[in-house]
């Protein structure tokens, strides 16, 4: 029962193979059908949570996980599961209690202990930090840097801001240092972080953009930690410049090895080119999500903490949408649990903190878009999700063509649903180092605003191990 289940013709179908094969969605498949046939059998609704949890329907796979406790409440791997997925959606709490329980009857299994000790580090941190919390305004970290006396060490050879200014040298030959896996002076990162602070809060939070009709623009969706297949990107679409504009959708870090050296190139050429080159921000510019999937630790590990705050200060000034020729609304993750909202609504968010879990500024980064009508229960368990017809209420009450979003994982680097009217865009591609996926990113062109789809598949990168215990969630389960 554990690895396999029968179909409607009586085939044995091996659900450990759709996992090794990355088959996710007809695993789903053939799971909900062994539910329907068998709607009292705990392992089905386990192993169907599994699959939900690698592909980050964290919602559905908490939804699983707790129907089979609920017809087993002695069957471990319910706990393991729901644990895993209270984890990802950050109920740290609730996924700590379901960790004692696997830990009480496997003292032995060192996985589940770690994740139990990750789990309850980070209750009490959080515990720590709501002691603390004061209703002061909280200083800026760039209040406590002494740039222009921080020194820049003889012995380094790297890559150097002239006159604290990005210049297309320096983000050539950073680009180089970071290929050979090196870092940055600190300084430099400080300086590239606090100008680019100051240019984000400067923007609106609904960009609006004029292509004219010989101009293009390329638009990414999350590159994840994904540093070489960014510079594949550029290696296939040619570098930013005036000439060649591109916006990035959000989450650019967690999850990879080389969130770093992604958003400081993103950062360095948002400087360079403040114009042409756009950023929006992701579901994963949040503490939170870096606390969880990685880039939190990483930063920690090739720098300092302060830095990290820093990072998060700068985040919570990303624009949250992009509007082209007042036809084309891109946002990292969809539409809002009401009807009515308006481009004027977006325009008028203040955007300056982490997000809520509800509202009009959650649901531009975290919303989803299944093919069905209204409005549902979003799979990843925060926001909701929205059918077409939601979709064509918005656009024409706003005058607009269609959106575009990424959010989502694709097994094509990208998906046009809801009669053409919803594009979702990936460019990570083989994500997690397992999924298997393309990449992909957007050509609009101004004469027409017709996407043209560009994809590609993962390049090789330095085997380096991602740097906190969340970045093994899209392993977790398999207990």
């Amino acid at each position: 029962l554990e690895d396999s289940i029968s179909g409607h013709m009586g085939e044995q179908v091996s659900n450990l193979d759709y996992i090794q094969y990355k088959d996710y969605e007809n695993a789903i498949k053939y799971y909900s059908e062994a539910v329907e046939a068998n709607p009292t059998n705990a392992v089905y609704y386990s192993n169907r949570s599994l699959a939900y949890l690698r592909t980050e329907c964290y919602g559905y796979a908490l939804a699983d996980a707790t129907k089979a406790l609920e017809i087993d409440k002695n069957y471990i791997k319910g706990y393991y599961r729901r644990a895993t997925s209270n984890m990802a959606l950050g109920k740290f709490k609730a996924a700590l209690k379901d960790y004692e329980t696997v830990v009480k009857v496997r003292p032995n299994d060192k996985d589940a202990k770690m994740k139990y000790q990750e789990c309850n580090k980070i209750v009490k941190q959080k515990a720590f930090e709501r002691a603390i919390a004061s209703d002061e305004i909280k200083k800026s970290v760039v209040d406590s840097l002494d740039i222009e006396n921080m020194t820049i060490e003889d012995e380094y050879t790297g890559p150097k801001l002239e006159d604290g200014k990005v210049t297309a040298k320096f983000m050539n030959d950073m680009v180089e240092w970071f290929k050979d896996q090196k870092k940055i002076h600190r300084k430099c990162a400080y300086q590239i972080l606090i100008s680019a602070k100051d240019l984000l809060s400067k923007l609106p939070s609904l960009v609006e953009i004029t292509l004219k009709e010989t101009e293009k623009i390329s638009i990414c969706g999350d590159t994840h930690g994904q540093f070489y297949d960014l510079l594949h990107i550029f290696d296939l679409n040619g570098l930013p410049s005036p000439a060649n504009p591109y916006l990035f959708n959000g989450d650019f870090v967690d999850r990879g090895s080389f969130s770093l050296e992604v958003i400081l190139t993103l950062f360095g050429y948002k400087l360079l080119y403040p114009d042409c080159f756009f950023l929006l921000r992701g579901n994963h510019e949040t503490d939170n999500m870096n606390q969880m999937y990685g880039f939190e630790g990483e930063i920690k590990a090739k720098y300092t903490a302060q830095m990290f705050q820093l990072f998060s200060e700068v985040f919570q000034w990303l624009p949250l949408a992009q509007c082209i020729n007042g036809k084309v609304l891109v946002m990292h993750g969809g539409l809002f649990s009401e009807d009515g909202v308006t481009l004027d609504d977006l325009r008028k968010i203040e955007r300056n903190r982490q997000p809520p879990d509800s509202g009009t500024c959650c649901s531009l980064t975290v919303s989803l878009f299944p093919p069905q009508n209204g409005r549902s229960v979003s799979k990843r368990g925060v926001s909701c999700q929205f059918g077409p017809d939601v979709t064509e209420r918005f656009l024409t009450e706003n005058k607009l063509d269609f959106i575009i979003r990424s959010h989502e994982v694709k097994p094509e680097g990208y998906e046009v649903t809801h009669n053409g009217k919803c594009i979702t865009v990936f460019s990570a591609p083989n994500y997690c180092d397992q999924m298997g996926n393309k990449g992909a990113y957007i050509h609009l062109r101004g004469s027409d605003l017709k996407p043209e789809f560009h994809q590609f598949t993962a390049v090789p990168h330095p085997n380096v191990k991602p740097m906190a215990y969340a970045n093994s969630l899209m392993q977790m389960g398999m207990m």
